[in-house]
């Protein structure tokens, strides 16, 4: 796969638009790897078969900013509390159980039918 390039990131002029996005449209394409079609969003596809993924970049529209999405959690909304790492011991495994003190006889007879 071929990189591009790259450039500084410098901020970008946008105006402030309360309007809300338009939904992203459903698009398909081949797969630049090995041929499979692959379905994408507004451009951006990925193949599972090989793992192929094309640049963000790509798209046929620019990417939604973090304050646009919708399902964006509030700002009063505090992230999730970190397990401690490394994690807890597992519980001590009960003991194998032990052979009988007898060993089991064998069936009377010969061990296969005449």
């Amino acid at each position: 796969m071929t990189r591009r390039p790259h450039r500084a990131h410098l901020p970008e002029e946008r105006p402030e638009s309360t309007a809300p996005l338009p939904p992203p449209e459903l698009t398909e394409a081949e797969c630049r790897r090995c041929g499979t079609l692959i379905a994408g969003l507004d451009g951006r596809y990925a193949c599972g078969v090989c793992g192929w993924v094309n640049d963000h970049s790509e798209g046929h529209r620019r990417l939604p900013r973090a304050d646009e999405d919708p399902d964006r959690p509030t700002k009063s909304r505090r992230r999730p509390k970190q397990l401690p790492w490394p994690p807890l011991e597992a519980p001590p495994q009960p003991p194998p159980p032990t052979p009988s003190a007898t060993p089991a006889e064998p069936p009377a007879g010969p061990p296969y039918p005449c």
